[in-house]
């Protein structure tokens, strides 16, 4: 039996509350928050313990693993302390709002000798899990090209529903920073390392918001291969998400992640199921209609929204207890932060960026904060 703390109390916490009540080897232990009081209710309600001390709390009840849930620029110090008292870390994306900080959390953790992991659920998939088995066959040969397109749209009440959302200090960032991880992360799972980004960022239509509601990049990967990356909250309503591969043989295989309205943890459902929406494997072409109605009936059998953290949760405690990396590592989170922020020095700087990045230490947050 694995004991779990949960730090940060917010929307997204239950979630994971959720999930680990649901794993036979696991149970909640203890909570922690910024705020006291709010840990004291959300222990009230998953009847556990709350602790105003985050060492003594991994002491005190023993704690294996802390999956950290504050606000992103938030993520930085109690990682470091949890890691510190020996308990291992698995932070919900993304890893943290800069490189700086994502960097001190992955030392952290070696010092520590415990393990780091990205939450990004989607992986679990299963067109997702498909894609990555055709590409590590062989069946589209050597990816060539890889796209996102994720088209969505936040309005003002989903700013107003946290005081962290919106703003360079306190969210760190926009749609690359909240809403696109999880495609970032498939694209770079599926494409591999980069050689350099041409980005760019606006905020088109939510004045009432100081960061980017819409991203454009050009990749190009140290493979050859090249990427485009469009994502955009300015959308109304909510569209899709999607992630497509374009093998050197002609084939072509891609996912929908999203599809209805693009998810907001606590606050909306899953609407619609993921699916592979390409597919044009020699052989395999009439494959796509089977899966899309097995994948369908699968999304209709579980709550999606927390079916897939717990096999995330559950892949990270099977990695404490074999002592093999989890699937998403925390150097995996880390290039995602590159990505962004690669994409906000590129609009900065007015030119592509060359990989790998180092952390700047600037008043303009790496690139974000700049007059438009």
């Amino acid at each position: 039996m694995f004991n779990i703390a949960i730090l940060g109390c917010g929307k997204v916490a239950h979630l994971h509350a959720q999930a680990i009540k649901n794993l036979p080897n696991a149970r909640l232990a203890a909570v922690w928050s910024r705020t006291q009081k709010t840990a004291k209710e959300f222990a009230s309600q998953y009847e556990t313990r709350s602790f105003c001390c985050i060492s003594e709390m991994i002491k005190n009840a023993q704690i294996d693993l802390a999956i950290i849930c504050t606000p992103h620029p938030f993520h930085r110090e109690p990682a470091q302390e949890a890691a510190r008292a020996g308990a291992h870390i698995l932070i919900e994306k993304p890893l943290a709002s800069t490189l700086e900080d994502s960097d001190a959390i992955i030392e952290a953790c070696k010092i520590a000798g415990v393990k780091l992991g990205v939450v990004s659920q989607r992986r679990w998939y299963a067109p997702v899990m498909r894609i990555k088995k055709a590409i590590e066959s062989g069946k589209i040969g050597k990816p060539v090209f890889g796209t996102i397109n994720m088209l969505g749209w936040r309005d003002k009440n989903y700013y107003d529903a946290d005081a962290w959302r919106g703003t360079w200090k306190m969210e760190g960032g926009g749609v690359l920073v909240n809403q696109a991880p999880h495609q970032l992360d498939i694209l770079l799972w599926y494409m591999g390392e980069i050689d350099e980004v041409y980005g760019v960022w606006r905020n088109l239509n939510h004045p009432y918001i100081e960061v980017d509601d819409t991203a454009l990049a050009i990749i190009q990967f140290k493979s050859g291969a090249v990427g485009n990356v469009i994502v955009s909250n300015s959308q109304k309503p909510g569209i899709y998400g999607k992630v497509h591969i374009h093998g050197e043989n002609g084939a072509s295989v891609g996912v929908q992640t999203d599809g209805g309205a693009m998810f907001v943890a606590g606050i909306s459902n899953v609407l619609e199921p993921p699916i592979n929406d390409l597919w044009t494997i020699p052989g395999e072409e009439k494959q796509l209609a089977k899966w899309v109605k097995k994948d369908t009936e699968l999304f209709k059998s579980i709550d999606p929204t927390i079916f897939y953290m717990e096999r995330q949760i559950e892949d990270f405690l099977n990695a404490i207890e074999t002592g093999k990396e989890p699937l998403v590592t925390g150097e995996d989170g880390r290039k995602t932060v590159e990505l962004f922020t690669a994409i906000y020095r590129s609009t900065r700087d007015k030119k592509p960026i060359k990989f790998p990045l180092v952390p700047e230490r600037k008043e303009d947050m790496d690139g974000r904060i700049q007059k438009q």
